[in-house]
């Protein structure tokens, strides 16, 4: 799961959610789920290294740089992103990104939250998203993710979402996963729904950026349903790894 670049070879996201369309929740951008942060350390050291990154059919996830800035502004800034997030200011000020990405890399540091930005592995490398797992209380991890509108109804979300949820469950003691989303959010509730989130309840939640409480479904996906779900995925990949 860790490799080095080939050659020279966020920070969380949260209630933002357009599914393959825009975010999901938890971090710094947004606001708060349920519970408060705790500070616990979930990741290992192999998450704490910057070259750590996760590779999809489509996507490379790795830690955001400070080169990332000019795109995560740009995106952010629309305001089609910033309507179901929690923390994501309209107009997103000048300088933000940047508290953004380091605030992450301070937080994957400590191994507290993982927060990745998006790029893609063929074509242009600017980031088009950013996906976060923070620490919600004793193992329990939220996860959030924001998408560039031009990557919107591609199924980029889900793949990210699915790569970041294996490596919660293959790398921490995490025994559940939370996620919420406006209820207005169809598409990020059909990307957690492919992921196996089931819905838990629906409430008021804070969302500052958006003046006050906004009205929220919440979803959870604990361990052993992960592992039910993703066992015939695993061995259909180990089956593959093995055709000569």
């Amino acid at each position: 799961m860790r490799q080095r670049p080939k050659s020279l070879l966020i920070r969380p996201v949260s209630e933002a959610y357009e599914g393959d369309a825009a975010a999901a929740s938890p971090s710094s951008f947004f606001g708060p789920l349920s519970g408060p942060l705790t500070g616990d350390d979930m990741f290992p050291d192999l998450a704490r290294d910057d070259v750590f990154r996760l590779e999809t059919p489509r996507l490379w996830l790795r830690w955001p740089r400070i080169c990332d800035a000019a795109a995560i502004h740009k995106f952010c800034s629309r305001w089609e992103v910033a309507r179901y997030t929690a923390r994501i200011p309209h107009p997103y000020p000048a300088g933000s990104a940047e508290r953004f990405i380091y605030a992450a890399r301070e937080a994957n540091s400590a191994g507290r939250d993982l927060t990745l930005v998006m790029t893609p592995i063929r074509g242009k490398s600017d980031a088009i998203g950013a996906i976060s797992l923070e620490s919600r209380g004793t193992e329990r991890l939220a996860l959030g993710f924001v998408l560039a509108p031009e990557a919107w109804g591609k199924g980029f979300a889900t793949e990210a979402a699915e790569a970041v949820i294996d490596a919660a469950f293959t790398l921490t003691r995490t025994v559940e996963i939370l996620a919420s989303v406006r209820v207005e959010n169809e598409a990020s509730q059909t990307v957690l729904g492919k992921c196996g989130f089931v819905r838990i309840g629906t409430g008021l939640q804070g969302a500052p950026a958006r003046g006050g409480l906004v009205e929220c479904h919440s979803f959870r996906l604990a361990r052993a349903d992960w592992a039910s779900a993703s066992a015939p995925r695993r061995e259909a990949s180990a089956r593959l790894a093995h055709v000569p």
